[in-house]
């Protein structure tokens, strides 16, 4: 039914038909409720930010450009409109330091989790990211789950691509180190297993 462009749609809204917004917004709640959600840390504040997100796109829709994609743009106003949030709430997140971990720990993370049913390992890692500083939620989201490139995220978020590399290796380390956590009891099985 929906199978158009976004600029197709885009263009629609333009043109006067303001229903063909609801396209755009049914195609991205979801993805853009994430993002939010990632940073905010909040279900109700999430979903009024994502509101927010797509107001202030709709009301802005003659400005989008296409010089990036749609869902850039609209992933760099949610993005904004979360900050924006935090600031007027005055979230204060601070991120603990992690002892490094070895490629062993890692690939022993990584082992453990392959014998975890699919529903469990969605449920833990999300559960797992949303323990992470909301600025390193979102570019893990965006890079892994919605497979924005780092020039995509760099856009995003506003930051250099090589502060967007530094936080996903940073990211990524403590996302690791947090699992180790959920998953201690699959780990043990699997030590303890005879061959």
């Amino acid at each position: 039914m929906n199978h158009q462009t976004d600029q197709y749609y885009i263009n629609q809204v333009l043109e006067g038909q303001v229903n063909a917004f609801s396209v755009l917004v049914e195609r991205y709640q979801s993805l853009v409720y994430t993002v939010v959600y990632r940073m905010i840390k909040n279900k109700e504040l999430a979903e009024e930010v994502s509101q927010d997100s797509f107001i202030k796109a709709y009301k802005s829709l003659s400005k989008y450009r296409g010089d990036s994609k749609f869902s850039t743009w609209l992933y760099t106003i949610a993005y904004r409109k979360s900050l924006d949030a935090i600031k007027a709430n005055k979230r204060m997140i601070t991120s603990e330091l992690i002892e490094e971990i070895n490629e062993g720990e890692i690939e022993l993370v990584t082992d453990a989790l392959n014998y975890l049913q699919a529903k469990e390992r969605k449920e833990i890692i999300s559960d797992s990211i949303m323990q992470l500083p909301q600025d390193e939620a979102v570019i893990i989201t965006l890079y892994y789950f919605e497979e924005k490139s780092v020039k995509e995220i760099v856009e995003i978020v506003g930051l250099t691509a090589d502060n967007v590399k530094i936080k996903l290796y940073r990211s990524r380390k403590k996302l690791y180190s947090i699992l180790q956590h959920h998953i201690s009891p699959e780990i043990s099985n699997k030590n303890g297993r005879a061959i």
